[in-house]
């Protein structure tokens, strides 16, 4: 199929195979109905940043939604970048749907959608064939109506790939899991301990997710689990660190789109224009990439030169490091990766927190704030256990007509996607 990744420069663009996780689905019996939205090369929060259009959210407010005409004041962005994948299972559309992300770009449209996005750990899922972004931080997501589902569509696809060389081997994999099991076994909900991080609830954080989040940790507590306030003090400069790496790995990435070796050339009429082959790559990339894809790659690259190199790019894996000090701190459940960790008795065995600081913003509030950073902003609670490589799950809560869906996060440790996946079901049994 064509492969576009919402940009004009790959417009004409077909892959000679598919990726891994779509050959998967297809020996499995599924059935591929077509591609769907982004934004462009899943640089965005919004899914406004595409060749295509930006992706409208399927619900309506209930003033909207019972007048008989389409309330162009109403329209909401289905959140970004893999705002068309929650949009088509929001809407019926698919059983479920594959989805990227690199600092939120599931979880967040999920939570705007209303419907259940999931973020494996970094690795679990094979990126043998996915466009790249972030090569340390890109993830294959699944969106689906149901966690049950969510799980199906995992379990096919969480499978150890030789030919992706980020993919973790079955000995990390298994190790892992025996470790989360060591941490809560399931059997009982008594024993189940939740983190609250106190960070994920900041100030700005709008009323109308607020509330039903508090009302689900409330009814998680009545049901006989473990409630506790937890800090993660490095969240505050998460954004910062993911908005400079994210950006950094992106320059380097987009590189080979000079409509050389991948793009479309600049129009035949012009080359006598720009005899200079720097000067024709320079010209194809502005024609060819959108402005935010510009932006960042810009970004990018001068973080990574000689001048920046020491204050950004080596200060944001600092930061990212302590990120992960700070998840492996409060989770109990053992990190495969490191020998300095010591499992602990007094941690938690999840984190549950707002999947994000608010409910679907309007499509023109892109425009409104384009002399802020207020776009940007929204990922702040998604990026952290992207940062740390962790499996994040994003649970609509129970809503009525009148209002706009709200998810709720669970995170757990590396590996521990099915206890992740256990309490999404708890989560979801409630509403």
């Amino acid at each position: 199929m064509p492969t576009t990744s919402s940009s004009a420069l790959l417009q004409q663009f077909r892959p000679p195979f598919d990726a891994t996780v779509v050959r998967l689905l297809r020996e499995h019996g599924a059935d591929i109905i077509g591609k769907v939205n982004c934004d462009e090369f899943g640089m965005g929060s919004l899914n406004v940043h595409s060749v295509h259009g930006p992706v409208v959210n399927p619900f309506q407010a209930a003033s909207a939604a019972s007048s008989t005409a389409w309330d162009e004041r109403e329209r909401r962005s289905a959140g970004g970048s893999s705002g068309g994948s929650a949009t088509a299972v929001a809407a019926g559309m698919c059983y479920a749907a594959l989805s990227t992300d690199t600092g939120g770009s599931t979880r967040l449209p999920a939570s705007y959608c209303g419907v259940v996005g999931l973020k494996p750990s970094y690795g679990l899922l094979s990126r043998w064939g996915v466009i790249s972004f972030a090569d340390s931080l890109d993830c294959v997501g699944v969106m689906a109506n149901s966690v049950d589902a969510t799980r199906r569509v995992f379990g096919v696809l969480d499978v150890y790939d030789e030919q992706d060389p980020t993919s973790a081997p079955p000995e990390t994999r298994q190790k892992a899991k025996e470790a989360a099991r060591q941490s809560w076994s399931g059997a009982s909900l008594s024993s189940l301990r939740i983190g609250v991080p106190q960070e994920y609830f900041p100030q700005e954080l709008s009323t109308e997710v607020s509330g039903p989040v508090q009302r689900a940790l409330k009814e998680l507590q009545m049901r006989g689990a473990t409630i506790l306030p937890v800090s993660l003090p490095t969240t505050p400069y998460a954004l910062s660190a993911y908005y400079v790496l994210s950006s950094a790995e992106a320059s380097s990435n987009m590189a080979r789109y000079d409509g050389v070796r991948y793009g479309t050339q600049i129009p035949s009429s012009s080359e006598d224009r720009f005899p200079n082959t720097a000067a024709r790559y320079a010209v194809t990339r502005s024609v060819g990439f959108g402005s935010e894809v510009q932006r960042r790659i810009l970004l990018g690259t001068y973080a990574l030169s000689a001048d920046a190199f020491d204050n950004y790019f080596l200060q944001a894996q600092r930061v990212r490091q302590l990120i992960k000090d700070d998840f492996n701190r409060v989770l109990r459940a053992v990190d495969v990766f490191s020998r300095d960790v010591p499992a602990t008795t007094d941690g938690v065995d999840v984190l549950v927190h707002p999947s994000a600081m608010r409910t679907a913003p309007p499509l023109d509030f892109e425009a409104d704030s384009s002399n802020s950073l207020d776009a940007y902003v929204q990922d702040v609670l998604t990026v952290p256990p992207s940062l740390a490589g962790l499996p994040a799950l994003s649970v609509p809560l129970r809503r009525t007509a009148d209002e706009w869906p709200v998810g709720i996060s669970v995170v757990g440790q590396w590996g521990a996607d099915d206890t992740v996946l256990r309490v999404g079901e708890l989560i979801e049994s409630m509403q």
